[in-house]
Formats: C-alpha cells, structure tokens, sequence
C-alpha cells in the first residue's frame, strides 16, 4: 500500500442499526423497547436474520438458530421477515444519503461507504475530516426525521478505519478516529476487526499469541510466515492503511485472489489454508458489491513458470466462501492439477448476476 495515496481522503461508513428489527419496531410502536427476533418462528427449524438491541443484551445474534434465541430470550417477539418492505426502506434511506457524498458503494442492503473527500476539503487531512463532522450529523438528522430510523456513522480516511468507527459507538453512533491517533486507537481492539481477518486467518493469529491489533503493530517477525502473502497487507491494515478505492459495482468484471508461495510447495494443509484465505476474500468483495458469481476458477503455476487454469459454472452463482473453497478444492482434484509443487495457487470469480439478499435469507430462515 502506498501511503501517498491516502492523503486527505475522506470516508464515512454509514450502517443501520439493527435495520430489519428496527424497521419493525418504528412500524409497531408498541414493540419500542422491546426485545424483537426477525427470523423463523422458535418452533420451527431456523435461524434469526435480525435482532434488535434489547434482543442482543440476551445473547441473541443474527445467524443463531431460533430455538437457541428463544432460550435466551423467553420473552423476545420473534417476527417474520419482510424483505421487500427492508429493500424498499434501504432505498429511500439510501435516497437521502446519496446527495451528501461524491461517490456512494453500497455494501449490502443496510450498509455504505460514501468518499466526501471532494467536499471536506482542509489544509491537511485531519481538517478534513472534521469538515465531514457536521455533515455526517446533518445526514443522521435527515434519515431521522424523513425515515424515523437512527444510522451509526463513522469518519476516517479509508474504509477500513471508517467501517471500524461506526462499529464503535452502536447502536446512533458517530465516530471521527483522527488521522494522527489511528494506530492507538486500533492497539486495543481485536484482531479479527481488521479488513480480510476471517476465522481462519483469526485462529491462526491467536494460536501465535496475537489476540488484539497492538500484537500486530508490534510483532517482531515475518508475517508472512503465519499468513502467507496476506501478511503486508495485514501488517498494514494494523497500521490503519487502506488504500482501497470507494467504487460502485457498475463495470466488475472478475475478482480474483492469488498466493505466491516463497518456496514451491505441495503441503496440503498449506495449499488449503490459502485457499480458504483466498475464498474468504473474494466472498466479501462480491458481497460489497452485491453480486452472485456464476463462474469460479482455479490458477496454479508451477516451478517451471507453466500455468494452468480451470474453470467451472454454476448456474445459480454463488457467494459463500465455503463453496468457493469447496469448488475450487472439487476443480484442483478432478483436474489434477496439485500434482506437483506449485509456486502460485489462486481463484477467480466472474460472469456475476446481481444479489437479491432474500435469495441467500429465506432458505436459511425457512430451511
């Protein structure tokens, strides 16, 4: 990453908060206050999609299964999705947001980034970011009085740092981390809130004894050496450098992530790790962007420089990193193609379809 191309960038991320559960409780005000479950009934095989926040004070998390939520939570009113109503809201809230922003990348249904760089110009970058400080209270104000609904937003100069502000102070939060104070801000939390830890990179992570950020910032070795060639970019990350761009999904037309190998290599345990990796990665890129990828494929090169690729459809695209890794584990053994060390191994995603997120919720829900 470099450092240059940070300079003076303004990002906001805005997330709303508890969106489907809280949508509910503005249409039901009877139900202000009170602990409600969006999701399959508790006497049915299912999951929560959405819990408010006196839900969560029990325990109560999205992904949970509803009998194990209504253990939790005896009281809790758990309420049917209406994923249509959600989409129509996230619509009109995104309506109102876009005005304030140069360019706006909608992640999912309930989440953006928004780059007001252009409009929050200052002598350097922290005058900046205090620019967007009343601009992000003026666009929480408009969503409040137009939507009844209450947003948490953060402010930083990249989107990682930013996503990890509005995380901060939940649920009506408004968090600035100030350019000069990013490291120390991020030493004390976790390692898993930085952009591209997913539970495999995590586990490996705290098995070596690096349990919050400030482990990372300070380790004395190689990275790489846990992580493969993730291991810059996570020595970055923990410094608060993000160099990515705020972009729209409008002309995406791969994702793609790979890993040279400092030595040629066929350890299996090694090979699937970066895969995994690899899947987790490209997982999150095509959620940001809200799309199925109906093609994956696989690259390996080997010591000699030759490079082969496989590739395989999939007629209703995917998302979930378990099946990306999954085809590309099903494409590298039908092809085999691990038949030798490999000095690269990668996958790619493509031919992508939009996401319409009832698509990934109902069966989950309903299941």
């Amino acid at each position: 990453m470099n450092p240059s191309s940070l300079k003076n960038r303004v990002i906001l991320h805005v997330d709303m908060d508890a969106f489907f559960a809280s949508v509910e409780q503005r249409d039901r005000p009877e139900w202000k206050g009170k602990p409600v479950i969006v999701g399959a009934p508790a006497d049915r095989r299912g999951v929560v999609c959405a819990a408010s926040y006196e839900a969560r004070v029990f325990g109560v998390r999205s992904a949970m299964p509803s009998r194990t939520a209504k253990k939790l939570c005896p009281n809790g009113i758990f309420v049917p999705p209406d994923i249509p109503r959600y989409r129509e809201e996230s619509e009109r809230i995104m309506n109102i947001i876009r005005p304030f922003a140069d360019t706006i990348e909608q992640m999912s249904i309930d989440e953006a980034y928004l780059d007001m760089t252009n409009r929050c110009q200052g002598v350097d970058v922290e005058d900046g970011l205090m620019a967007a400080l009343p601009m992000a209270k003026a666009l929480k104000a408009s969503v409040h009085s137009e939507r009844g609904l209450h947003i948490s937003v953060g402010i930083a100069s990249n989107k990682m740092l930013a996503k990890i502000a509005s995380d901060f102070d939940k649920p009506n939060g408004l968090t600035l981390i100030p350019e000069r104070d990013k490291v120390a801000f991020l030493g004390n939390l976790p390692v898993r809130s930085i952009h591209g830890v997913g539970q495999v990179s995590e586990n490996i992570l705290l098995k070596a004894g690096l349990t919050k950020i400030r482990d990372i910032q300070e380790y004395p070795g190689r990275l790489e050496s846990l992580l493969g060639n993730f291991g810059p970019a996570l020595k970055a990350f923990a410094m608060g450098l993000d160099d990515r761009p705020v972009e729209t999904s409008e002309g995406v037309k791969s994702i793609s992530s790979e890993t040279t190998f400092s030595d040629d290599t066929e350890d299996r345990a090694l090979l699937k790790r970066a895969l995994l990796e690899q899947a987790e990665e490209i997982s999150e890129k095509l959620s940001r962007h809200g799309l199925l990828a109906k093609t994956v494929q696989v690259k390996v090169r080997y010591s000699d420089f030759t490079t082969l690729s496989r590739q395989t459809t999939i007629l209703d695209g995917i998302q979930e990193a378990r099946i990306i890794y999954r085809t590309a584990c099903q494409l590298l053994a039908r092809e085999q193609l691990v038949s030798r060390p490999l000095r690269l191994i990668g996958i790619g995603a493509s031919k992508f379809i939009t996401q319409e997120r009832e698509q990934l919720i109902l069966p989950l829900i309903y299941s």
